[in-house]
């Protein structure tokens, strides 16, 4: 757009320079009025071109997540170790929900049916990990929308303050339509007495769960007898959940792949010794586990530590190589101190004084 004042010519580049300048505008057309009306004109035309400019593309939260491969979900599924009973009950519900929905498109009757369920069992024995792989599986066959997993413990749902934890608890929910409410610990809701808040959560779940019960599922895990005694605390949690998944500890053996699978995703490989030395740490980490026993976080822990020794023995190294620094040696699994007598190299034997050896043949 041009402008002319008193015989010369004025360029103005961009609608953002006319907005931006208005003031100027005024001194150079001699009134405020001249100005108001080019600022006027000059916004029309933004307007013009935004309206036939092309959409900008879609942020990654905008755009529809694709829907999970059920074939690859139950691959992962077969992938863990141990858990067998678990894998079986989880496909013995996708076959139900798939024969379901053929039911349904051959007009055929379907009786009703809940898919909340209950995780019992120890710290790491995989129910996150089940339960996010379920959300998918769900999703991939069309059960749930979006087949995300949102979990949450007593503090993302309870608030301080009465009549705050209901609103609390809604907006999880909210997060959660489409995919599955994971409630770890969820015992901690109903631990407080009469007056806790936490029970306020509890009803306002049960609520969502009948409301949206074709957008939300809800999966509640903890210690086995402490989430006995939560369900029997409300007549609704028992009538709701009626599919119990029991999470075993896992043995010595189990421990081991597990230690094995990390190292060989994280392109560490243990020697004949230390493999022999994993075997029996783990397997004495079993037999002698207590109420602390971490199950696949103690796995997780061990083999954090060992990258740092093992970090600490290779620094040390001149020129370490790409074997030495993939090798695991037995003095990386474990601190001096803790290494077990089996594993430890007996100290050099005391040599005699030649003298004295030379005294002993002669006798």
């Amino acid at each position: 757009m041009k402008f002319i004042k008193n015989g010369k010519e004025f360029n103005l580049l961009s609608p953002a320079s006319y907005i931006d300048s208005l003031s100027d505008f005024a001194t150079l057309l001699g009134s405020m009025d001249a100005a108001d009306k080019a600022a006027k004109e000059l916004l029309d035309e933004t307007a013009k071109t935004d309206a036939t400019a092309p959409d900008a593309p879609k942020t990654e939260a905008e755009k529809k997540p694709d829907t999970p491969n059920l074939d690859e979900l139950l691959a992962q599924l077969d992938e863990l170790v141990g858990l067998e009973k678990i894998k079986a009950n989880v496909k013995s519900l996708i076959n139900l929900m798939k024969v379901r929905k053929l039911r349904e498109e051959n007009g055929l009757g379907v009786p009703p049916v809940s898919l909340h369920m209950v995780f019992m069992g120890n710290p790491g024995t995989g129910k996150t990990t089940v339960a996010r792989l379920l959300a998918g599986l769900y999703c991939a066959i069309g059960v749930l929308s979006k087949g995300h997993l949102v979990e949450v413990d007593r503090s993302g749902l309870v608030a301080g303050y009465v009549g705050q934890t209901a609103l609390k608890t809604q907006e999880v929910i909210k997060k959660a339509l489409g995919g599955v409410l994971f409630i770890d610990e969820a015992y901690s809701l109903a631990s407080g007495g009469e007056n806790d808040f936490g029970r306020e959560a509890i009803e306002t779940i049960l609520k969502a769960m009948e409301d949206h019960r074709k957008e939300l599922i809800v999966i509640v895990a903890g210690y086995t007898g402490p989430m006995e005694k939560f369900l029997s605390s409300n007549p609704g949690l028992e009538s709701r959940f009626n599919k119990y998944f029991f999470f075993p500890d896992y043995n010595g053996e189990q421990l081991m792949a597990i230690f094995r699978r990390q190292c060989e995703k994280n392109s560490y490989t243990l020697t004949p010794e230390a493999e022999k030395a994993a075997v029996e740490f783990f397997t004495q980490l079993y037999e002698e586990r207590g109420d602390n026993f971490g199950n696949g976080r103690d796995v997780r822990n061990c083999f954090e530590d060992m990258i740092v020794r093992q970090s600490n023995r290779v620094a040390a190294m001149e020129a370490p190589t790409k074997e030495d620094l993939m090798a695991v040696l037995p003095e990386d699994l474990f601190e001096p101190e803790d290494m077990p007598e089996s594993l430890k190299t007996p100290a050099p034997a005391e040599e005699k004084p030649a003298e004295a050896a030379e005294e002993k043949s002669e006798e």
